[in-house]
């Protein structure tokens, strides 16, 4: 096998290891795919200021993000059906995090449950929640979330509605994969992947399906599904959900300065500028571009973070120098889960350590809070 380098590495390994179904929903936008293009090519747009005969040989990339110790400040973020990238997905990925010293925060719409999750790893994770219809579904995910010890809650705050994914419609998405021809064919050239899911009993939304009244299988899932995301959300409702969780609170989905105060206003602990990896509203700015009027209006008064894009070291060095107080990743992760299952993650999260390290160096700083806008050449925003 050919040495994994960079992320682009294992993301062209994932794309012949995973299903076509499954990689195209980890790899595509909503519409025309602008938002999603834009994430990753406006940080070829910011340049760095290269420094010499600094002193640079004792390094630290340690941080904290909402009061927690992490080796850098990267989590993995919350990403639907990781499962379906490989078999086990979310406890691989889990595992992998908690080896590297970082985040792990597990999606809502997982195929590993809360509790399968908390039985098969020793550091405490995060949860993301979706606000649905069912208010009693959300107490008890809370509830849920308590008994598993999770560390923080993360409410995302910008899919009240489905961003229309074309690929996704014409792959007839689902999980377990529809037995259409066209992808009984497709799994077939997949063995790796389909003996690894042979091996496993986690094949459904497992923090759903037997949670929920009337559905108990894939059939009433996904009628189920469609019809509970709550386009009623409102900042009342954020309210509601810090009282009944009582802990660490993250808003993920901010994209406008109004909408930060208002996150700083409800007293949460961090904030994400995110545009959910351009699968909701294509046409929005990049997530990188709209960080530093968000950190200017708010970043006194919440942990501002940010995610979409980022694919190196040096993307997450660009996002800490513009103000972010902690970055997270989700595409990259899933090349790595994809490609080669725990080890891809870890390997994944060494690669942008190292070069979060050395490109660190190349700017003439030795530990990460010294990181600013000093170290920019340029940058648009």
């Amino acid at each position: 096998m050919a040495t994994m380098t960079c992320i682009e590495d294992l993301r062209v390994l994932a794309k012949r290891r995973v299903p076509r179904m499954f990689y195209d929903y980890a790899d595509s936008g909503s519409w025309t795919e602008t938002t999603y293009r834009s994430n990753q090519d406006d940080f070829q747009r910011i340049k760095l200021r290269q420094r010499v005969a600094v002193d640079v040989d004792q390094r630290s990339l340690r941080s904290r993000m909402i009061g927690q110790d992490v080796a850098m400040p990267v989590a993995l973020a919350p990403t639907g059906l990781t499962g379906m990238q490989h078999a086990d997905g979310e406890i691989l990925a889990a595992r992998a995090a908690e080896q590297c010293g970082v985040p792990f925060t597990l999606s809502t719409m997982s195929i590993c449950s809360i509790e399968d999750v908390a039985a098969h790893t020793k550091a405490p994770f995060w949860f993301q929640l979706y606000v649905m219809r069912d208010r009693d579904f959300i107490e008890r995910l809370i509830d849920r979330a308590k008994a598993a010890r999770c560390s923080a809650l993360m409410l995302t705050l910008d899919l009240q509605i489905l961003g229309q994914r074309h690929k996704d419609l014409k792959n007839g998405l689902s999980a377990p994969p529809k037995p259409t021809l066209a992808n009984l064919l497709n799994l077939a050239t997949k063995p790796r992947w389909g003996l690894g899911m042979l091996g496993t009993r986690r094949h459904g939304f497992g923090n759903i399906v037997g949670h929920v009244k009337g559905v108990e299988n894939m059939g009433s899932l996904s009628a189920w599904t469609s019809q509970q995301f709550d386009p009623r959300l409102t900042w009342e409702d954020v309210a509601w959900i810090k009282k009944c969780w009582g802990g660490k609170l993250i808003l993920k989905g901010v994209m406008d300065a109004e909408d930060a105060q208002r996150a700083a206003d409800s007293g949460a602990d961090a904030l994400i500028v995110s545009n959910h990896g351009g699968r909701q509203l294509d046409g929005a700015p990049s997530s990188i571009s709209a960080l530093p009027a968000i950190v200017d209006a708010v970043g006194s008064r919440i942990e501002v973070w940010i995610d979409g894009g980022i694919r190196s070291g040096q993307d997450v060095l660009k996002a800490v120098a513009l103000g972010a107080k902690g970055t997270l990743i989700g595409r990259a992760f899933l090349y790595g889960l994809g490609a080669q299952g725990q080890a891809g993650v870890e390997h994944c999260l060494n690669i942008i350590r190292n070069e979060l390290d050395i490109t660190m160096a190349f700017c003439g700083k030795t530990d990460i809070h010294q990181i600013d806008r000093g170290v920019l050449q340029h940058s648009p925003w």
